[in-house]
């Protein structure tokens, strides 16, 4: 057996499923299926049972997997201290972030990373705050960054970026032609919301202090979608002012400050206590941290 058999194995056992353990690999599913019956006739047991339309682990398997666990972490310890032994950071980083996060925060903070250090491999994992966090407790990832507050305190929380939230609208909108926008001004018109989320959870909560029952047009779980439905004239959103500022530029879409509700957003680099991260972790931390102090001596 190797390795690339042992995390292929792991892989189907934490997803239940032989094909999206194939997509997450970058491999067919008849691939993934021989590798695993390669290994369960080397150690001579069923590791997996997939009975029943479902993939799920044995007795044998159970007992596998915590020792897949160890040799597979085991090697990445290995590695990493091989890697820590030299004074240039190597090796890879994964990073977890949201849709709007990737396009509109992160972009910069990676050119400058590469630029420094063009050794270490950059992965981005897309996908959304809860997500994200479970993630980082099972280590597909080796940090995260998702919106505050995170208050699991098994966690580090490093903060990078403040954003406030403002009403987008198509250009001809009624509200576009004002300088700011109420809370019960933004009710009396169709909503496009975020299906959830952060933003959601402020947005409901506006309503919710005012008593206002909103008009919820379409529920979204794409940023960039949302913009294209608002610019369209569908409805309006609320979206953090930095992922909007090229579309503003660009005379596509209208930006409101919201005059009687301080909805800012905080975003924060997360990761686990108990993990030892690499020079290049420590450095791409380090850089985000520091375009956070750029940005704020911009304001």
């Amino acid at each position: 057996m190797d390795f690339d058999q042992l995390e292929t194995f792991l892989e189907v056992a934490r997803l239940s499923s032989f094909s999206r353990a194939a997509e997450k690999r970058f491999r067919t599913q008849p691939a993934i299926s021989a590798q695993i019956r390669s290994l369960e006739e080397e150690v001579g047991a069923r590791l997996l049972d997939r009975t029943g339309g479902k993939v799920s682990l044995t007795s044998p398997g159970k007992e596998f997997q915590k020792y897949a666990e160890e040799a597979v972490q085991a090697r990445r310890n290995i590695l990493l201290h091989l890697a820590e032994m030299e004074r240039v950071p190597r090796g890879e980083i994964v990073v977890g972030a949201n849709e709007a996060t990737c396009l509109h925060i992160l972009p910069e903070v990676f050119a400058s990373f590469k630029q420094q250090y063009p050794s270490v491999n950059v992965s981005i994992n897309r996908s959304e705050h809860t997500r994200i966090l479970e993630q980082i407790f099972d280590n597909s990832i080796d940090f995260g960054i998702v919106s505050l507050p995170v208050s699991d305190n098994r966690l580090t929380v490093v903060p990078i970026h403040k954003d406030e939230l403002v009403v987008i609208t198509d250009p001809q909108h009624p509200l576009a032609k004002l300088k700011a926008v109420t809370v019960e001004q933004v009710a009396e018109y169709p909503l496009l919301l975020p299906q959830s989320g952060r933003t959601r959870e402020a947005i409901e909560n506006a309503l919710s202090e005012r008593r206002l029952k909103p008009n919820i047009s379409m529920e979204l779980d794409s940023s960039e979608l949302m913009k294209r439905f608002v610019a369209a004239g569908l409805g309006i959103g609320f979206i953090a002012r930095s992922s909007v500022l090229e579309d503003i530029r660009a005379g596509v879409l209208a930006a409101l400050p919201i005059s009687d509700a301080a909805m800012r957003r905080e975003l924060a680099l997360v990761f686990r206590k108990d993990k030892a991260l690499s020079r290049g972790a420590l450095a791409f931390i380090d850089i985000a941290v520091k375009f956070k102090t750029v940005k704020a001596g911009q304001r």
